[in-house]
């Protein structure tokens, strides 16, 4: 049975870009539903322009790096943007063609979650990688070490997520951030 790739690339059920040094080369269907752009406005632009932040789009490509890098695979949830700025939680899944150089060509997937986790307060980019962490079940130290800043500012972050949430406990937070 011959198979075709561009059509099971074209159909697949999450949203897939092929890229080339952190730039769109090819996308299907369902990455511009979920985002709101047209193919044409994608293709050979940067990711940063489907990131809350050019701030957190460096900060997440320096992240996946040496993870990419070590296992040839990084996948995540975070807050990205559409094209009319709403912002959404997505599941992100990719892998490095070549681990050597990890963000020189790569295939990612995108899941929107919006519906499972709607992004309901205004939160800062580091409010979103905090609370992104805290989703992943890890303690502060675990944060600060991913994040590269110490434990006491993850807690702070934390008791501010807990404010802006009305959250009493971490319990709490993380069923509020589930339920958005």
């Amino acid at each position: 049975m011959d198979v075709d790739y561009r059509l099971a690339f074209e159909m697949a059920p999450v949203g897939m870009i092929v890229s080339r040094n952190r730039s769109m080369v090819d996308c299907n269907r369902h990455v511009c539903e979920m985002f709101g752009y047209s193919r044409e406005l994608l293709l050979g632009q940067s990711f940063l322009m489907l990131y809350p932040s050019a701030d957190e789009y460096e900060r997440l490509g320096a992240h996946m790096a040496p993870i990419l890098n070590a296992k040839g695979l990084y996948s995540d949830s975070r807050i990205m943007k559409r094209a009319n700025g709403e912002l959404f939680w997505c599941h992100v899944s990719g892998r490095a063609l070549n681990r050597d150089t990890p963000h020189a060509s790569g295939i990612w997937s995108f899941e929107d979650l919006s519906s499972q986790r709607p992004v309901r307060a205004e939160l800062t980019g580091r409010e979103r990688e905090v609370s992104a962490r805290l989703l992943e079940g890890l303690t502060s130290k675990e944060i600060g070490k991913a994040l590269g800043i110490s434990h006491r500012t993850v807690e702070i972050y934390r008791a501010r997520l807990m404010r802006k949430y009305g959250a009493s406990t971490a319990a709490d937070l993380v069923h509020k951030l589930l339920a958005g």
